[in-house]
């Protein structure tokens, strides 16, 4: 990274310049697509969920008559059987919606069309909670994401977890390893979750553990606080849970590191997943993986983790979810130790905050303030390597954009969720909600950093924090029930479930447009106005002497911007769109103007 201060506006504000040599890698030409694979497509509605298989998971109990919820019913509408008093936050996260593996390859001609070129999918190995997170075992993907439950069942009960020599292959693991050769056929990437630091309940070496006693060799994989005294009726084992919750038990560490016994067989998932038919070709496996909870795990892991994959595969892709320093105070973690000595980049929820923060939020922080955010990512993470970050707006554990553009006065990720704070707004964004969403896309695709679409977004979805940024996928073959329903039976307008058309466009326009300019992807950077009075922030991203300029006005006047305030040179030509522009270039109110050089030098 190389930083050139060149002028300075207002209080000590510094304008810079960012250059580079290319990257190589396929990450930074990557516009990622995020699928939560049980929302995403009930590709195969023959091997939807049974209510046996919530056993085991939050909050531990089935009720009477459960059922896969309607793909299209109205999110909020209890169903028969969720009807017993406990509420729709308690309910939902019994409910399944049957998405599965067929779903995602029923729809990649969809995901081509809109111009994603890497996906990453949520946990798909089996496990008995929605979200998976809490894995029942990592060597197979999830039985009710695959065409032959039950024939699955069969073929797991006949290994022996711990014995890789046992290990066959599903009817779930063959459709998944089909899926990544549809992936690759179309030139597209796929990671999927790493979640390594717990599990579930249901987890094979725990439940050994369990039965085996202290004398089991499994007992070290995990911190056992209890041992359950058979003489008694009641079932008093008991674990570290992660962050003290019991339904996702905390493997040991060793050290900086893991229990050596977790460490070979989580080697032996890698190889697996990395090269399924273990040739020492990596195209029939994945390209990499998104760690979970990356922070509060080992670094000492993490390394060997990755030393595991670059030897499969060097070309794969390892991103950390690195969030919150400390919450409360919405300070963010500095992730370079991560970037320096383990992952390929980050989930940039830095990078996303920042943006609600200047684009989003009542009163939202100054154009300066702004640039000062940006200049500190690229600084704290050099910006080649920025420009191989994933950034993110939303996922499955905020509330999408959608909803952020309607409770503009909540941070990211804060009092967005209606069992904490009943002031939350649930309906759709407007229009004039839908053109702020729009701008900040625009600045996402012009920014240095891979873009991050999670599922849904590019057709207008909207949904608050966790459960509710999990509903199903709207699609436009299907006829989505209108949201009527409110959690706590509050008054609402009714809101429309349909594709908007309109938003799916303007997502597709811009990432044909990152696809088509190495300028967007691989450009340097530099801020060349910050005007806080005006509202204006504008900078300039070149390449072999391809220049875009940028300028976003989050203020209720349109602007007219001189060349000079943008440090341009008289002779050069920019075009907006078609159209020349000379000496000035004008910033709608609440909008974006892109220039574009077209002089040779």
């Amino acid at each position: 990274m190389h930083r050139f201060p060149s002028l300075v506006l207002g209080v000590g504000f510094v304008l810079f310049q960012l250059t580079l040599h290319a990257s190589t890698n396929w990450f930074s030409d990557a516009v990622w697509y995020q699928i939560f694979p049980e929302r995403f497509r009930n590709g195969d509605a023959s091997n939807d969920p049974l209510a046996a298989s919530l056993e085991g998971t939050w909050p531990y109990f089935v009720p009477t008559g459960w059922k896969i919820v309607p793909w299209t019913s109205d999110w909020y509408q209890l169903q028969p059987w969720e009807r017993d008093g406990r509420g729709f936050y308690t309910h939902a996260q019994l409910r399944r919606y049957g998405g599965d593996i067929q779903g995602i390859l029923d729809k990649l001609d969809y995901l081509q069309t809109l111009g994603v070129n890497a996906l990453y999918l949520n946990p798909v190995f089996d496990s008995a909670s929605l979200h998976k997170y809490g894995a029942t075992m990592y060597h197979h993907i999830d039985r009710h994401f695959g065409p032959d439950p039950e024939g699955d069942s069969r073929i797991i009960a006949a290994e022996d977890a711990a014995d890789p020599a046992t290990w066959r292959w599903t009817a779930a693991d063959q459709l998944f390893v089909k899926l990544i050769r549809e992936v690759h056929r179309r030139d597209m990437r796929i990671i999927i979750d790493g979640v390594f630091n717990h599990v579930g309940i249901p987890f094979w070496a725990l439940q050994r553990a369990k039965r085996e006693g202290p004398a089991s060799r499994f007992a070290n994989w995990f911190e056992i606080k209890r041992w359950d005294d058979p003489a008694t009726p009641a079932d008093e084992f008991e674990y570290q849970g992660w962050a003290g919750v019991k339904d996702l038990p905390q493997l040991a560490r060793d050290g900086l590191n893991l229990h050596p016994d977790i460490r070979e067989h989580l080697h032996a998932v890698v190889r697996r997943w990395m090269d399924p038919n273990g040739d020492g070709n990596p195209s029939d496996g994945i390209d990499g993986w998104r760690l979970d909870v990356a922070a509060e795990m080992p670094m000492g892991f993490w390394k060997e983790f990755r030393g595991w994959v670059k030897t499969i595969n060097p070309d794969a892709y390892l991103t950390g979810e690195i969030w919150c320093d400390d919450y409360q105070a919405n300070t963010f973690r500095n992730a370079r130790p991560w970037l320096d000595q383990a992952f390929d980049g980050v989930m940039n929820y830095r990078f996303g905050d920042a943006v609600f923060e200047f684009f989003n939020r009542s009163n939202g922080i100054s154009p300066s303030r702004f640039g000062e955010l940006l200049t500190r990512i690229h600084g704290d993470y050099g910006y080649e390597r920025c420009l191989e970050l994933q950034n993110l707006f939303d996922s499955h554990d905020t509330a999408r954009i959608g909803s952020a553009v309607v409770n503009r006065q909540y941070r990211q990720d804060h009092a967005a969720n209606l069992a904490d704070n009943r002031t939350y707004d649930v309906r759709a964004p407007n229009a004039a909600e839908k053109q702020r969403w729009k701008q900040m896309v625009a600045f996402q695709f012009l920014s240095p950093g891979a873009p991050y679409i999670y599922s849904g977004d590019e057709v207008g979805m909207w949904g608050a924090d966790d459960p509710d940024c999990r509903k199903p996928m709207v699609w436009s073959d299907l006829r989505h029930q209108p949201e009527r329903a409110h959690p706590f039976g509050d008054p609402r307008k009714t809101n429309p479930v349909k594709v908007d058309r309109d938003l799916f466009a303007f997502h597709r326009e811009w990432i044909a447009r990152r696809h088509k300019l190495p300028v967007l992807r691989q450009g340097s950077f530099k801020i060349v106005l910050a005007d806080d009075s005006a509202r204006v922030f504008a900078f300039r991203r070149e390449l072999d002497h391809h220049s875009v300029i940028a300028l976003f006005n989050t203020g209720d006047r349109d602007v007219h911007v001189s060349f000079e305030k943008l440090d341009l040179n008289g002779d050069e030509k920019w075009l907006n769109g078609t159209f020349r522009v000379h000496h000035k270039a004008r910033v709608p109110a609440g909008w974006f103007t892109v220039l574009e050089n077209v002089s040779p030098k």
